[in-house]
């Protein structure tokens, strides 16, 4: 009987603690739902490429939908470089699928699009497309800047070669050379090659090396494009 009397508060105490871890499960706070972004953004016009003769632009694209049933609103983006750096024009919150722009004479120009949700969450950004308003009296158009295939920006390449790959297109459908400029200084101040008509080049590496390059475009009219400098770097 002693023995019994003593065993009676050790089981006491462990049904009181075992009450307690129970009851505090029924505390914990709702996991919050997590938002997704919306999908990304299909732009269709002015289509790449494009010369248009009128300054007053309409810019199309295609309705993107949310995951989570978010009602959503589009960013429309416009610069005069393909970095979206230069004379950058942001119109926000755009609830239509199309936006009207006036803009100025015989200028090229990069537009792209973004979705963003009811949160403010945001897709990446739709492809860029590139456009040219035609100008008074304008006879020939700069080149569009060059734009990068390979290797790809920030790329680490672990062979002793590499092949350059750019893609450029001019308005006026004029005969394009290219200049490369390639090297280990940034920027870039070797030129590799001059005036050639491929969109590729051939280099080679040393290992453990970042390299820069860049290309210029050049119609033989005057019309002149210069490339952003693009990187790259070997084991």
């Amino acid at each position: 009987m002693k023995s019994m009397i003593k065993f009676w508060p050790l089981i006491t105490a462990s049904l009181f603690l075992f009450s307690c871890a129970d009851g505090g499960s029924d505390d914990d706070p709702d996991p919050q739902p997590i938002n997704n972004a919306p999908d990304k953004s299909v732009i269709s016009a002015p289509v790449n490429n494009l010369l248009c003769i009128n300054n007053d632009v309409l810019f199309q694209w295609e309705a993107a939908t949310d995951p989570d049933g978010d009602s959503v609103n589009y960013q429309l983006q416009l610069a005069t470089n393909n970095q979206f750096t230069e004379n950058v024009q942001k119109l926000s919150n755009i609830v239509e699928t199309s936006y009207q722009l006036s803009l100025n004479k015989g200028v090229a120009y990069y537009w792209r699009v973004q979705t963003v949700d009811s949160k403010g969450l945001s897709s990446e950004y739709s492809n860029i497309f590139q456009f040219y308003t035609e100008g008074d009296g304008v006879l020939n158009h700069v080149p569009f800047a060059p734009k990068i295939v390979s290797p790809n920006l920030n790329q680490t390449i672990q062979t002793s070669t590499t092949q350059l790959e750019w893609t450029a297109s001019d308005v006026d459908y004029d005969p394009l050379t290219y200049d490369v400029y390639f090297g280990t200084i940034n920027p870039p101040i070797t030129k590799v090659a001059e005036n050639q008509s491929t969109m590729t080049f051939d280099v080679t590496l040393n290992s453990s090396t970042a390299y820069y390059w860049k290309i210029v475009v050049n119609d033989g009219k005057g019309g002149i494009s210069i490339g952003q400098i693009w990187n790259f770097k070997t084991d």
